[in-house]
C-alpha cells in the first residue's frame, strides 16, 4: 500500500473523482430517459381531412368522389355493424316487417332524413362520413329492400 492511498488529500481527490463520474453518468441516464419519454410521447399518426393537400398522397375513399360509389361496399363498411345484428336497437336489414312499418310511418324520405341527421343511437350520416346525401339515400333504399 502506498503512502498516497492512505493520505487524506488523496482520499478527497478520489472521492471527488468518484462523485464527478456518478454525476456525469446520472446526467447521461437522465438524458436518455428524457429521450425515451419523448420517443414514447411522439404522435403515432396524422389526421388528414378530405380536400387538404396531405389527402392527395393516399387513395381517396370511393364515397368522397375519388371513385365510383358502391352501395354494397358502403353498407358493409358503415351500416352492417349495427343493421346486420340489430345493435343499439337498429332495425335489422333482414327484418322486412320492421322496415315496412318504418316506411309506412315516416316514408322513405323521412328515413333518409333520419339517416342524414341521425336518430336515437345512430349518429348523423350513420357511420359513412364521406357519403353524400344521395349516397345516404341509396344506402337507405338498399337496406330497406334487402328483406323483401
Amino acid at each position: 500500500m502506498s503512502v498516497f492511498s492512505s493520505s487524506p488529500a488523496f482520499r478527497v481527490i478520489r472521492i471527488s473523482a468518484l462523485l464527478a463520474s456518478v454525476v456525469f453518468a446520472g446526467s447521461l441516464a437522465a438524458q436518455s430517459r428524457d429521450d425515451i419519454v419523448a420517443e414514447r410521447m411522439k404522435p403515432v399518426g396524422e389526421v388528414c381531412l378530405a380536400g387538404e393537400a396531405c389527402a392527395a398522397g393516399g387513395a381517396a375513399p370511393a364515397a368522397a368522389g375519388g371513385g365510383e360509389f358502391s352501395v354494397e361496399a358502403a353498407y358493409n363498411a358503415s351500416c352492417s355493424m349495427c343493421h346486420a345484428s340489430g345493435m343499439a336497437g337498429a332495425p335489422r336489414t333482414d327484418d322486412g316487417a320492421a322496415w315496412a312499418a318504418r316506411i309506412a310511418e315516416k316514408s322513405l324520405e323521412g328515413l333518409v332524413a333520419n339517416a342524414i341527421n341521425g336518430i336515437n343511437a345512430m349518429p348523423a350520416r350513420g357511420m359513412c362520413m364521406t357519403c353524400s346525401d344521395e349516397n345516404i339515400a341509396a344506402l337507405v333504399e338498399y337496406i330497406t329492400t334487402q328483406a323483401q
